[in-house]
């Protein structure tokens, strides 16, 4: 696996609750972790995430840790098939923080469209899982 150049690490309180979350709810793959530290390196896909526990290791302490995390942050992340991923939420009846929606931005001269949902993991950070659409002309 070779690392992406930008892979976001995310500071989470309790290791034994997200990796769980990750990796059998999610579908992330863990392409290297160390326990002894709470820390994982993971994969879905194209996408990278690391996670570290809080007060394991080094915590780069920015301001407060109040849940929710990551405040004024989402991370999108492409899949092929989000239904299939809903169906594991909901099967482990976690909530959506938005629900399943068709969205359509304007790139340029064109609308490139996704198939999303946003979801928080178990310290608040804000996922948005998103299936591409394609593109499509520019609507006047």
């Amino acid at each position: 696996m070779k690392s992406n150049s930008l892979v976001p690490e995310l500071s989470i309180t309790d290791y034994q609750k997200t990796l769980p979350f990750y990796t059998d709810i999610l579908g992330f793959k863990i392409e290297y972790q160390r326990e002894e530290d709470g820390f994982a390196y993971l994969s879905l896909g194209e996408s990278q995430i690391m996670i570290d526990q809080i007060g394991l290791t080094r915590t780069w302490m920015t301001g407060g840790l109040e849940y929710p995390l990551g405040r004024g942050i989402n991370l999108q992340i492409e899949v092929p098939d989000v239904d299939k991923l809903l169906k594991r939420l909901y099967q482990n009846n976690i909530s959506l923080f938005v629900e399943l929606e068709e969205k359509w931005y304007r790139k340029d001269d064109v609308e490139v469209g996704n198939k999303q949902f946003l979801v928080q993991d178990p310290d608040g950070y804000l996922l948005r899982f998103f299936e591409d659409l394609g593109s499509r002309s520019l609507k006047k």
